[in-house]
């Protein structure tokens, strides 16, 4: 069959009202089993498209349609993709990074929003606000920091029906205002702990103001995290005291936060949650990652050479378009080596928050099930 880009090719009709027709009659991208055909229109030099997928060419020319003004790109996808792309629009040597006016889904993250194309994919239900849910707390807090001479900012997550005299276990999210902010967190877990999927917990969002220093398998951090954090959040709030009630989670470099604090201090975090971990490695020679993982390549080498059973759970996921598939893979194995009981996922998605949001529902329910899976399981 050919694609609908091919047939307004060929019918050759490019007179205004034919084109309204044409772009009346679509949804942008156009998605055709797994063939996406990227659309733009405008009168401009060149149009260059850029997606977030380890292994395809960084910046990708859109052809234009003699005649007209529309340019077009046509890629296949895997189906069940998300992937994240912007433009690059070049007129009278002056080049911008815009989002594809045509399409209307989004995706926000610290440094702005992507576009968003999706074959196959459907966002799951339970990230959209339910006016049936009762909803949780989010107190703000900040204590001060021997390990870091400073105040540091964080939020506790409290679920709906908390009562003070039933113990919780609690989870520790690195990157904590990034999960609230691009992961809809306080949605999912009001969701999730309504729906009996996962037990009511309290959540900890810590944030770091240099986390590419604080994450990279930092002692201090570790120190404020098992020292300073945990003692706060047990003696002001009503948590179980085993290991197994104790999560962290973080994703990228958080992930190698969570991963070095436990191995630090092994034993005393019994569930982690790794998200598309920033675990860079060598086997031989030294590592093209850069400067700011040389702490983390140390790390995860002496990681890697020297196991030790630090944790009981661990979950893991990463997308199959990220540049750290690879170093996922490889700890996946050497973790269940070490005696851990692990989960691992992968999806095809990118490295993004959406992705990380989405996993939520497989990882919490997990690590803390809520009444629903042990009637069913």
């Amino acid at each position: 069959m050919k694609l609908a880009i091919t047939r307004f090719i060929e019918e050759g009709d490019f007179s205004e009202e034919a084109i309204e027709s044409f772009f009346a009659k679509y949804n942008f991208p156009i998605v055709e089993d797994t063939q996406v055909t990227f659309v733009f229109r405008g009168e401009v030099d060149r149009v260059e498209i850029i997606f977030w997928i380890y292994g395809l060419e960084r910046n990708i020319p859109l052809r234009r349609i003699e005649g007209t003004d529309i340019w077009y790109f046509t890629q296949e996808i895997p189906f069940n993709s998300r992937i994240e792309y912007k433009f690059i629009i070049e007129k009278n040597g002056h080049a911008v990074w815009i989002r594809d006016p045509l399409n209307p889904h989004i995706a926000r993250d610290p440094f702005g929003a992507n576009s968003v194309c999706k074959v196959g994919y459907k966002t799951p239900d339970w990230v959209f606000p339910d006016p049936e849910v009762r909803e949780g707390k989010l107190l703000q807090f900040d204590i001060y920091s021997s390990n870091f001479s400073e105040s540091r900012e964080f939020v506790v997550y409290l679920p709906a029906r908390f009562r003070k005299n039933t113990k919780y276990p609690f989870v520790i999210f690195h990157d904590g205002f990034d999960y609230l902010n691009y992961s809809s967190m306080k949605i999912v877990l009001d969701n999730l702990i309504h729906r009996l999927e996962v037990a009511p917990l309290i959540a900890v969002f810590t944030h770091s103001p240099r986390r590419l220093v604080e994450y990279a398998a930092s002692e201090t951090h570790a120190k404020f995290i098992k020292e300073e954090l945990v003692p706060w959040i047990m003696n002001r709030f009503p948590t179980r005291r085993d290991p197994d009630s104790r999560c962290l989670i973080g994703a990228s470099f958080g992930a190698v936060a969570s991963l070095f604090t436990s191995w630090r201090y092994p034993g005393f975090f019994g569930k982690l949650l790794l998200q598309s971990g920033s675990f860079a490695f060598t086997d031989i020679g030294k590592s093209d990652r850069g400067e700011v993982f040389e702490p983390v390549v140390n790390f995860v080498n002496k990681f890697r050479s020297c196991l030790g059973k630090h944790a009981e759970m661990v979950y893991m996921s990463c997308g199959v378009y990220e540049s750290l598939i690879y170093e996922n893979r490889s700890l996946y194995p050497l973790l269940e080596k070490a005696g851990m009981k692990v989960k691992y996922e992968e999806v095809r998605d990118g490295h993004n928050w959406e992705n990380w949001r989405d996993r939520m529902r497989n990882a919490l329910s997990w690590l803390f099930p809520g009444p629903l899976w042990f009637v069913y399981e």
